[in-house]
């Protein structure tokens, strides 16, 4: 039996877009749930096109250990996404976009997408316009890449580096990862995210205690972004109608 999530009538199902199987949509999946969506994964592009919009009522886009401005493994799927992303948009089915969601977001929405001068790995706080939408964390970041949104979006929060969260329209994007545990940090590291972090200049073995310390804490900032993503689109659902 399913049950509606309370203050959003109808909107029942989320789909999780995941790029790899060492991700997952974690602590972000646990709030939808928690407050009786459906969730439903897509594993892209390993299983094939995805899903029509009128499947679903949010997505949640979750990151990729490649850019979305990739030009030759990945290009000819990216810009797949990038066009059923702009059918998202069309249809105003909301999205939730992480890392390389956050990105993808950015140039849907006439942005870019650039190399960073240098990696940001870690547990980082943020500089925020407004901490009852985006708290200042800490949050997880391990990304080499920045979005440059364009004009029209409203940046919510960033670090010296780059942005790192912004709304625009039904849309939310952050640019850390509120989703992660130890395991998944743990997987990553295992698949290739060690070198990396260690290029980096992290102490990869710090980072991994960190994170499964503040498992407890993240998991709430991850609940309250759920609930700040389905509140400014309700809000801009109201708005509209």
């Amino acid at each position: 039996m399913l049950f509606l999530a309370p203050g959003y009538p109808g909107w029942m199902r989320v789909l999780v877009v995941r790029h790899h199987l060492t991700d997952d949509a974690g602590f972000l999946a646990d709030a939808f749930a928690g407050r009786g969506w459906q969730v439903s994964t897509h594993m892209y592009p390993a299983d094939g096109p995805l899903p029509p919009p009128a499947d679903f009522d949010h997505v949640v886009l979750l990151g990729a250990a490649y850019a979305i401005y990739d030009d030759q493994a990945y290009a000819s799927a990216n810009q797949a996404e990038l066009r059923w992303l702009r059918d998202v948009r069309e249809s105003l089915v909301p999205v939730l976009g992480v890392c390389f969601g956050a990105q993808a977001l950015t140039v849907a929405y006439g942005g870019k997408v650039v190399p960073a001068p240098v990696k940001e790995i870690g547990w980082t706080t943020v500089d925020t316009v407004d901490a009852g939408l985006i708290p200042a964390g800490p949050w997880l970041e391990f990304h080499g890449d920045m979005c440059l949104p364009p004009a029209g979006v409203r940046v919510l929060a960033s670090t010296p580096l780059c942005v790192q969260a912004f709304t625009a329209g039904r849309d939310l994007a952050v640019q850390f990862h509120p989703e992660v545990d130890g395991a998944q940090l743990k997987r990553w590291l295992e698949s290739g995210g060690r070198a990396e972090a260690e290029a980096a200049g992290v102490n990869v073995d710090a980072l991994l205690a960190e994170t499964i310390a503040e498992e407890p804490a993240a998991a709430r900032r991850a609940d309250h972004l759920v609930e700040v993503a389905l509140r400014l689109a309700a809000a801009w659902s109201a708005a509209l109608s």
